[in-house]
């Protein structure tokens, strides 16, 4: 895994003690960060080329991750569910995924509520990493990786207007999320190849939602390498499009630098 880690590292990285641990599954990558205790980032870990079957190796290879310290983890898959807060049970999110694929009976269970628990995303990981994290850590909170996507958007929902699709772009996905008159009306995961896969998405959007194309307003996050989803380009194909980066939640002790290069919206914005 060496090869394929980038390390940033804070002024206080090793000065200060570390308090906890967010570990970003990504479907091509993992990046882990390393908080004190005033939840400041004092440094992240990136690997590209990761898959999740690799996650025991990852335990066993990153240094950041053999501290004992309350984690967070992040899945960013396709296998998750948004449920109504109001239409939710606790126990039964086996149930609420089974209407995107068949769900393996071992399988972790876990869901996350959103919007003031208006709406809660259910998604599930294996039973062998399931293990291999609470063999690891004795502190453990599960989210899916678009929690902190999805949450930056009901923050923003005011500042929308009446038709608005968000974006956010990373390393081979992208999550869309429609919304109308402020209300969430579509929000799904995409794989990202090539500039074509976002321009074909959004505009499957916009016709599913009956959106109008010169009206409704095309908002993207995040970067990927190789990759243009600039100003100018997103001009040639959508008359209302717009790039922009999230409002920060997040604190990062001096020292730490290019960070922005990770193309995720998790250097600016957390949930937490």
């Amino acid at each position: 895994m060496e090869k394929n880690l980038k390390v940033y590292k804070s002024d206080k990285f090793g000065v200060v003690d570390p308090a906890s641990l967010s570990l970003f599954l990504y479907p091509k990558s993992a990046i882990v960060f390393l908080k004190d205790s005033n939840h400041s980032t004092i440094a992240i870990h990136s690997y590209q080329n990761f898959e999740e079957s690799q996650l025991d190796k990852l335990l066993k290879f990153d240094i950041l991750l053999k501290k004992n310290l309350p984690l967070k983890v992040y899945f960013h898959r396709s296998n998750f569910s948004l449920v109504p807060g109001i239409l939710f049970q606790s126990g039964q999110e086996k149930s609420y995924l089974s209407f995107v694929k068949e769900q393996n009976e071992d399988d972790f269970f876990f869901s996350t509520a959103l919007d003031s628990n208006n709406i809660q995303i259910v998604s599930s990981i294996s039973a062998s990493n399931s293990k291999v994290l609470k063999a690891n850590f004795s502190e453990i909170i599960y989210h899916h990786g678009a929690c902190s996507f999805l949450s930056y958007a009901f923050k923003e929902r005011f500042n929308l207007i009446d038709q608005e699709i968000l974006v956010n772009v990373f390393r081979g996905n992208l999550y869309a999320a429609a919304f109308s008159n402020q209300e969430l009306t579509a929000f799904n995961i995409f794989e990202l190849e090539k500039e074509e896969d976002f321009v074909k998405y959004v505009r499957i959007l916009i016709e599913q939602l009956k959106f109008n194309k010169i009206h409704v307003r095309i908002t993207v996050y995040g970067t990927v390498e190789g990759l243009v989803f600039s100003q100018s380009w997103g001009n040639k194909y959508f008359r209302n499009y717009q790039t922009k980066k999230p409002h920060a939640n997040q604190n990062f002790a001096s020292g730490l630098k290019n960070i922005d290069q990770l193309g995720i919206i998790e250097t600016s914005w957390q949930f937490d």
